[in-house]
């Protein structure tokens, strides 16, 4: 999000209502990702568009995303396929965990949030596979 971008008023007042109460997992990730202790700036429920996001680097233009049960849905895949669509169009690469990715996998979560940001800003050379599967790859240590 640019500085002095508009964010329409409902859609900010619904972000800040989104920010209590979190979920378990999105708990668990904040208590790890504030206060900078990765190395950047993360946002939680952040307004991006018409959409309320999670988590988001802006340095990075990183959307971090963390799904319940709810997301196996066909219907909520359909809805966050559109979604994550238009974020990417918006200049945003998203990135998506599970509840359990948090509760089991919690460092290659954190691990993957550091690389993606790291490649964005150019503090590191991009792997040679896709990002998405590097993500992948991370979380599966």
């Amino acid at each position: 999000m640019q500085k002095g971008s508009y964010i329409h008023p409902i859609l900010l007042q619904r972000a800040r209502e989104l920010r209590q109460p979190q979920t378990k997992a999105e708990q668990k990730v904040w208590a790890a990702v504030r206060n900078q202790q990765l190395g950047f700036k993360l946002r939680r429920q952040h307004p991006i568009h018409r959409f309320i996001v999670d988590f988001y680097c802006a340095e990075a233009k990183l959307v971090i995303e963390i799904d319940g049960d709810s997301h196996n849905e066909p219907d909520q895949q359909e809805y966050d396929a559109r979604r994550t669509e238009v974020l990417q169009l918006l200049g945003c690469h998203v990135l998506r965990f599970t509840n359990e990715d948090v509760w089991q996998r919690l460092t290659g979560v954190l691990e993957a949030i550091v690389t993606i940001c790291e490649e964005r800003v150019g503090k590191v050379s991009p792997p040679e596979t896709p990002i998405s599967l590097h993500a992948a790859y991370i979380i599966s240590k």
